[in-house]
C-alpha cells in the first residue's frame, strides 16, 4: 500500500468511524450511564466486530451474501430485532446512581457489541466498500491485513471519542430525570439511524 493510499484510507476510516451512527450512539449512551472505563469492552467489541467483518468480506463472505439473498434478508431481520432489543434496554434505563432499580444492570458486553456490528447492514456496506477500494490484486491478502491494521489504528480512538463525550455528560445528566430523557433520546436515535438500512429494498 502506497503512502498516498494509506493516507486516503486513514481519512476514510476517520470519517466512517467518527460520524454519527448506531454504534456511536451506543457508545455515547454507555459513556453517560457507566463512564468511559466501563464502556471500553463496548469500544473494542464494536471495533473487532467491524474489522472481523472486513476480513470476512475480503475472503469472500460478501460474495456469498450477494449470491444468496435469503441470507441477507435473514441478517436484516436479525438486525432489526437486535437493534430494537438494544434500544429498549437503553430507553428503559432511568438512573445513574447505585441502588436505583431501573438503571441498566451492566454495560453492553464485548460479545454483544461484536454481534451488533455483525448484524449491522451499514457496517457490511462499509466493509464491502473498503475492501474493494483499498486492496491490491497483486498482493491481496497482505493488503487486506494491512488495511485492517490501518483501520483499527484510526477506528478505536475515533469511536472512543463518543464514549468519552458521554462520560463527560455524567454530572449534568445526574440531576433530576435528565438521564431518563437522554436515554430515551439515544434509544430513538439508535432506531432512526438503522431504519434506512433496515427498510431499503
Amino acid at each position: 500500500m502506497s503512502f498516498e493510499s494509506a493516507l486516503a484510507l486513514m481519512g476514510f476510516a476517520f470519517v466512517m468511524s467518527i460520524s454519527p451512527g448506531p454504534g456511536n450512539f451506543l457508545l455515547l449512551a454507555s459513556g453517560a450511564n457507566f463512564g468511559f472505563s466501563r464502556s471500553l469492552p463496548l469500544v473494542f467489541g464494536i471495533s473487532l466486530g467491524f474489522l472481523s467483518m472486513v476480513f470476512g468480506v475480503g475472503v469472500g463472505l460478501g460474495q456469498v451474501l450477494a449470491e444468496f439473498p435469503v441470507l441477507y434478508t435473514a441478517l436484516r431481520v436479525a438486525c432489526a430485532a437486535y437493534v430494537l432489543w438494544l434500544a429498549l434496554k437503553i430507553g428503559r434505563s432511568r438512573a445513574l446512581g447505585p441502588g436505583e432499580t431501573e438503571k441498566m444492570a451492566a454495560p453492553i458486553s464485548f460479545v454483544q457489541a461484536s454481534l451488533f456490528q455483525l448484524l449491522n447492514p451499514k457496517a457490511w456496506a462499509v466493509a464491502l466498500i473498503v475492501t474493494v477500494s483499498y486492496t491490491s490484486a497483486e498482493s491481496y491478502m497482505t493488503s487486506l491485513l494491512l488495511l485492517i491494521a490501518v483501520f483499527a489504528v484510526v477506528n478505536i480512538p475515533s469511536i472512543s471519542v463518543w464514549a468519552l463525550s458521554g462520560s463527560a455528560l455524567r454530572n449534568l445528566l445526574a440531576k433530576g430525570n435528565r438521564i431518563a430523557v437522554f436515554n430515551i433520546g439515544m434509544a430513538l436515535l439508535l432506531i432512526a439511524s438503522m431504519a434506512p438500512m433496515l427498510l431499503m429494498n
